[in-house]
């Protein structure tokens, strides 16, 4: 990542100089745009006496996605060189790279990306320059009067979703044209800002074609998206693509095929997945030690139905605002049922059961609940998107005095499960309501303030990078989240701690305090992983499927060099399975060599190979899945450093 540059002051006699220019002379080299007043602008940008710039390097998020956005452009440009009628739809960068939307005569080959890559070739060649003018409506419209996706986005106010907020949305409706001289080769519709020009995109590939619904509603047409990625070196752009290499040799659904722990049959539906036994394995001791780990912390064990009447969800407050990501409703004796998406509702009602005290308090709740949501199918992926999920979901009753202390509990609870789990690099994320759409959220101004500061101090007070996420809150309340970093350096949302002013109001939630009136106790919600779905999936990722020897579906497996030594094998693994290690006997007609690539593919932890000498010496040649060796261990102590290491989780 590159060092930030300290900002410029525009002096009376720098007045009507470029933003670029200016940096220039500042002895800045590195930088694709600029921020004016803490506005991006395009360093072309003319700017005033009094004005504030800064430098945006390429190397930074901000810069990355200029450098996208730019070559979007350039893809947008290649195609419609290519393929004349293709209209055009819209070009963000996003995480990584970026896309553009096409309507073609036809859907694109890969024999067509290679094309299209080779036509951006010649245009960044040509060093053609990124212009910005601003127009009125009326002028746009007759400009791109022959792109009917282009004249939708004119029309829009406000923000436009979808990625459409790079084109419109803004203050004032600009065109960007490319210029090579002083003529316009191509224009788009477009915000900025843009690098200086296309030679200025130092490198860029394309990746896939894919179907795409204008503006993500399937009610509209369907385009044909180009993703592609660009970075602001090669040396950079190489290494993302052996990332993406690696992180495709990690793929769970890849690696929960070939290592049978979990499947997602299409008579069941997308999004639905069955655990396998070795799978299930892996999920029963998951939950086994997370389960033990709640109790340990002072939470009780509860469990609840899977469908509920609406009225429920009414109460909550989830309907409407959960509605379109909840199943449709069942009508059975006159009432409509839910499939639940949330827990929470009905430990609320747990809560309820009894009058409770501030002795009683803190109360907390747990329990892994079933729940379903409707996502939709073009963004199931897997484990880590799915329509059925069980989640570790907890809930704590608490005084508002106490809430506090209680998040601190929760956040060094999370973050040492992760921890037992081999997960070890994070940062929180801090998600506040969004105060332009008032709709989206409920609670008074007050309630929002105080649940967030207290969210905040908590988060600082672990000393971890504390980041912020505007508009990301629930409807009800702001949250933590966990964004934890895997094996490659990938970040995923881990657990989330929610602070709840809303549902104990809603379901009328009291306690007796101490001078005997009833108070309103806080709800804080807490999900250690999410999902245990979710969390098998990203835990297979970050080992490759090498699970460590206490999570690993088969611990150990023997490997006779002969079927004549396949009883003394048996007898060591009886000993083992008393011992709780699962352990399997390869007693196939395989070759001895063919057993052992067998379990390596299977990545177990542990082989025990017995040849006669073994035998002889009461002994065992103990190999570890990287291929490493040990021989004439005997069997005892082979066993106690199997056990020790399951033990000690290893």
């Amino acid at each position: 990542m590159s060092e930030p540059v300290p900002a410029l002051t525009v002096p009376p006699d720098g007045a009507g100089r470029t933003a670029g220019e200016l940096l220039r002379d500042a002895g800045v080299k590195d930088t694709a745009v600029a921020r004016v007043n803490g506005e991006l602008r395009d360093l072309a940008h003319v700017t005033e006496s009094g004005d504030v710039v800064e430098a945006v390097p390429y190397g930074s998020d901000e810069g990355r996605a200029v450098l996208r956005h730019s070559a979007a452009h350039v893809l947008a440009q290649a195609v419609q060189d290519l393929f004349p009628g293709a209209l055009l739809g819209i070009g963000p960068p996003i995480k990584d790279g970026f896309y553009y939307d096409f309507l073609p005569e036809r859907p694109f080959t890969p024999e067509d990306l290679v094309a299209i890559e080779k036509k951006m070739s010649d245009i960044t060649r040509q060093r053609q320059r990124f212009s910005r003018r601003v127009v009125s409506e009326d002028d746009a419209r007759k400009e791109l009067e022959h792109e009917k996706f282009k004249l939708e986005l004119i029309g829009l106010k406000g923000p436009a979703g979808e990625g459409a907020d790079v084109e419109v949305g803004g203050a004032e409706l600009t065109i960007y044209d490319n210029l090579v001289g002083d003529d316009t080769v191509w224009k788009d519709l477009c915000r900025g800002p843009h690098l200086p020009t296309t030679r200025d995109i130092p490198a860029y590939k394309l990746m896939r074609s894919a179907a795409a619904y204008w503006r993500g509603d399937e009610k509209n047409p369907q385009l044909q998206r180009i993703y592609g990625t660009a970075w602001e070196s090669k040396d950079a752009l190489k290494e993302h693509l052996h990332l993406l290499e690696e992180a495709e040799k990690r793929d769970h659904r890849k690696l929960g095929v070939e290592l049978d722990l979990f499947s997602f049959p299409d008579e069941l539906g997308s999004g639905l997945a069955v655990f396998h036994p070795k799978g299930g394995v892996l999920k029963r001791e998951m939950e086994d030690y997370v389960r033990r780990r709640h109790i340990e912390e002072g939470f009780e064990y509860v469990g609840t139905p899977h469908i509920s009447k609406e009225g429920l969800f009414h109460t909550s407050g989830h309907l409407p605002y959960y509605a379109d990501t909840m199943f449709p409703p069942m009508k059975m004796e006159g009432a409509d049922y839910y499939l639940k998406a949330m827990n929470c509702p009905m430990h609320n009602l747990i809560y309820k059961s009894r009058g409770r005290s501030y002795r009683d308090l803190p109360l907390r709740l747990f329990e892994f609940g079933s729940v379903y949501r409707f996502e939709k199918s073009g963004v199931v992926h897997g484990l880590t998107r799915v329509r059925g999920m069980t989640q570790d979901d907890s809930h704590s009753y608490v005084t508002p005095e106490q809430a506090p202390a209680e998040i601190k509990h929760l956040l060094n609870f999370v973050l040492s499960l992760l921890r037992d789990f081999g997960i070890e690099d994070f940062y929180l994320e801090l998600s506040t309501r969004d105060d332009s759409k008032p709709d989206k959220f409920v609670g008074s101004d007050a309630d929002w303030v105080a649940a967030t500061a207290v969210l905040e101090q908590c988060a600082k007070d672990t000393g971890l990078e504390l980041v912020a996420d505007p508009g990301g809150a629930a409807f009800y309340g702001p949250k933590i989240s966990v964004q934890a970093k895997d094996a490659i350096g990938r970040t995923w949302q881990m657990s989330t701690i929610q602070y709840d002013f809303n549902q104990p109001k809603g379901f009328e939630l009291e306690y007796q305090a101490a001078d005997g009136t009833r108070q309103q106790p806080v709800m804080i919600h807490s999900a250690k992983f999410g999902s245990i779905e979710r969390f098998i999936g990203v835990l297979t990722e970050h080992y490759a499927g090498a699970f460590p020897a206490w999570l690993s579906p088969v611990q150990v497996v023997g490997i006779p060099v002969h079927e004549d030594f396949n009883g003394y094998l048996e007898d060591i693994s009886a000993k083992l399975k008393a011992q709780g290690i699962r352990v399997e006997v390869d007693v196939s007609d395989d070759r001895m060599q063919k057993k052992i690539r067998n379990a390596q593919k299977s990545k177990v932890p542990y082989m025990l190979i017995a040849g006669a000498d073994d035998i002889a010496a009461s002994a065992v040649s103990f190999r570890f899945r990287d291929g490493t060796q040990d021989n004439g261990i005997p069997v005892d102590a082979a066993i106690e450093r199997i056990v020790t290491a399951v033990r000690d989780r290893v």
